[in-house]
């Protein structure tokens, strides 16, 4: 049943959340379109960016998009998509919520106590930890760098040429001139209504 699978694939990949949401899309995309085929690689871009334009943590976000998509997908009717939509939200939260709950407990009963050969051992755990959070991050910048975001040269090469002069324009933007995210989200959309 869809539910069970929906609520098994996003607990195992909310207990592997390290680095937040954008750390996850990797993970999601792997398990929704290449393993279980409930999206296309054309649906999960579009629930990636409906994600990035709402309110709240993307991961979370996603896996409520994607519930919804996957079950209608499937052929159920829409109050069985909403279920859905819970169902892998839940999954998405419920280890990692309780894993922090202990580790909390855990790290405040032992802080004041904790001498520096402690203290130097959780610095290392965290430090193995930060290679395989840019690594998941560096995996989704690379996922949606697909025909759906910015064409195919083959197809269509002006399409491609000025996606990719405006995601370098969003990018030297943000990087060099620390320009606000929602002006440069404004002009590349106006940028790309107007050409296309």
């Amino acid at each position: 049943m869809i539910f069970w699978q929906l609520f098994l694939t996003f607990s195992n990949i909310g207990i592997l959340n390290f680095g937040g949401g954008y750390a996850m899309l990797s993970l999601i995309h792997n398990e929704v379109v290449e393993k279980n085929a409930w999206l296309t690689a054309s649906e999960f871009t579009d629930i990636v960016a409906i994600s990035q334009s709402t309110p709240g943590p993307i991961g979370i976000n996603v896996a409520t998009y994607t519930g919804y998509i996957s079950v209608l997908n499937s052929g159920m009717p829409e109050w069985a998509a909403v279920l859905g939509a819970i169902v892998a939200t839940l999954g998405v939260l419920w280890l990692p919520f309780l894993l922090m709950i202990v580790v909390s407990r855990l790290l405040l009963k032992s802080i004041s106590s904790m001498d520096t050969d402690k203290t130097a051992i959780i610095n290392s755990m965290f430090s193995v930890i930060r290679p395989a959070v840019v690594g998941l991050i560096a995996a989704a910048a690379i996922l949606l760098m697909n025909s759906e975001n910015f064409g195919s040269f083959a197809e269509s090469p002006f399409q491609f040429i000025i996606s990719l002069f405006i995601f370098g324009f969003a990018f030297i933007g943000s990087l060099a001139y620390k320009t606000n995210p929602i002006i440069l989200l404004l002009l590349c959309g106006l940028a790309g209504l107007m050409i296309f």
